[in-house]
Formats: structure tokens, C-alpha cells, sequence
């Protein structure tokens, strides 16, 4: 397989630049050296292993976009933003032909849904990137639908903790809390407890220091009525590597799909990436 181009967008953010910089120690992959930022950004550049990767604001993209395509043809774009740009980001893409993995949450899922099922690019979108969370979902997604109401009358608590400049939900807790809710449970996302604070993550979690600004800690915890059965399910990611391995298999996914012209359809999961053995 050739190298294949990939362009990181939501630089100079944190999860960006750590793709960033591994994508350049991957030999599969050639790194397009610019990144969609925001408007807000007074940066123009990032040095990132000792080249300069350009920044592009959403008032300067339409103007360099085809350039760079023609530079790197066969670009799949990775898209680490902020939530309130997921839903333009997406219609940038497809408007310009670029398949591209969705790794930021937030925004309104169903109209990125659509925007790429009316399109005519693929995309691989998911809440969490993690290859290992998302086959934990899907075995609770299996149970859901398999054992429907198996912990009916239980009630739910849901802790996520987040280094403090995410700014939404974690869109795994929302989806196991959906597959909790099949289960039997009647949970309201909004009384998820997102967790942002340091003091509090370091002092009562127990989050070690050096992961405070990019970590991910999840603990569900189902109660029987009587308080006879308590069960519990914790996940705990420190760093970011995890999210890094998952998602550059989503691209290659992506660009396996596009040679074979294998997609009749054009939304794929981290599910598919899973089944597909990448």
C-alpha cells in the first residue's frame, strides 16, 4: 500500500498535534502539512517535529483547499476540532470530495449522518476512537438487545471525567447509557456527572498528575432496589495514544474501502473497523 495522505485538522489543539506527531513516525501515512483550525486561532503555523504545518481558518479554506488536494491527491482528512465545528467541517469534506474519520464529538450527529449519507465520499465517524472501548460497547450493545430489561428496577449512576478544556459530554457515556436504558434502566443523560475540575480528579479520583489534561475515566454503577446487588463497570484511559492507533485504522479502512470501491454504502462506525479486522 502507498503512503496515504492524511491531513490532521484542529491544530494547534492537543489531540491533534499528539496525531500529528505520531502520523509522522508511521510509514503508512504522508502528512498533508496543513490543519483546519478555528476562526478565533492568531496563529499561522505549528511546528510539529520540526516542520511547519500551516493553519487554515474557515474564511482562508475554500481558497487553498484545491490546491492542496492537487498536491495530495488521495487526502483523507482526520478531524480532532472543537464540537461547534463538526457539522460545517463535515459539509466542507464532502463538498470537496475528501473522505474523511470523524473523531471529535459533539454537534448534531444526525445531520453529519446526513450530510455524508447525501454525499459521495465515506466517512468513519464515532464518539471514541478506542478500538478496545468500542468492542466493550458493542458486547453491551449485544447484551442490550439480547437481554432487554435484564436490570429493570436497578438504578444508574454514570461518572465521566475529562480533562477540563473538553467541553461536552463523552459520546461513549452517552451511547452505554442508551445501551443501560435498553437494559432496564431509566437514566437522563443530562444527570451524567461530567467531572472537569483537577482538584477534584487528582484529590477523589485518584487521576495521576501527568494525565490531568488528556485522560478519560468512566465508572457506571447499576444498584438493586433493595440495595442487595450493586454491579459496576469502569474504564480508565490515561493519554491519548489508545485513540491514536484506533484512529489511523479507521483511515486505512477508509482507503482500503475507496481502492476495492467497496462502499455501497458511505457512513461507517469504528464497528466496521472492528469486523474488518484493521
Amino acid at each position: 500500500m502507498n503512503c496515504i495522505p492524511i491531513m490532521i485538522n484542529g491544530l494547534p489543539g492537543n489531540v491533534a498535534r499528539i496525531m500529528t506527531e505520531a502520523a509522522f513516525q508511521d510509514e503508512r501515512f504522508t502528512l498533508v502539512p496543513f490543519s483546519l483550525t478555528g476562526e478565533e486561532i492568531s496563529m499561522t503555523q505549528v511546528s510539529v517535529d520540526q516542520t511547519k504545518v500551516t493553519l487554515l481558518k474557515p474564511s482562508e479554506r475554500e481558497d487553498r483547499i484545491n490546491n492542496i488536494l492537487e498536491s495530495y491527491p488521495g487526502c483523507i482528512c482526520v478531524d480532532y476540532t472543537h464540537p461547534t465545528a463538526v457539522n460545517n467541517n463535515a459539509k466542507f469534506y464532502v463538498a470537496h470530495k475528501i473522505p474523511f474519520v470523524m473523531g471529535t464529538t459533539g454537534g448534531d450527529r444526525q445531520d453529519l449522518e446526513n450530510t455524508v449519507n447525501n454525499g459521495s465520499v465515506p466517512a468513519v465517524i464515532a464518539p471514541n476512537m478506542a478500538k478496545q472501548i468500542v468492542g466493550l460497547q458493542a458486547m453491551l450493545e449485544y447484551g442490550a438487545s439480547t437481554f432487554p430489561g435484564l436490570f429493570k428496577g436497578f438504578t444508574l449512576q454514570v461518572k465521566e471525567s475529562h480533562q477540563q478544556a473538553k467541553a461536552d459530554t463523552s459520546g461513549t457515556a452517552k451511547a452505554l447509557v442508551a445501551c443501560f436504558n435498553q437494559l432496564g434502566t431509566d437514566f437522563n443523560i443530562s444527570d451524567i456527572e461530567k467531572i472537569r475540575d483537577p482538584k477534584i480528579q487528582k484529590a477523589d479520583l485518584g487521576v495521576p498528575e501527568q494525565y490531568i489534561e488528556g485522560h478519560g475515566w468512566h465508572t457506571y454503577t447499576l444498584k438493586a432496589p433493595d440495595g442487595s446487588a450493586l454491579f459496576e463497570l469502569t474504564h480508565n484511559i490515561n493519554g491519548r495514544q489508545i485513540y491514536v492507533s484506533g484512529t489511523f485504522d479507521a483511515v486505512v479502512f477508509l482507503k482500503n474501502k475507496i481502492d476495492a470501491n467497496a462502499f455501497g454504502r458511505k457512513l461507517f462506525t469504528m464497528i466496521d473497523v472492528l469486523t474488518a479486522g484493521q
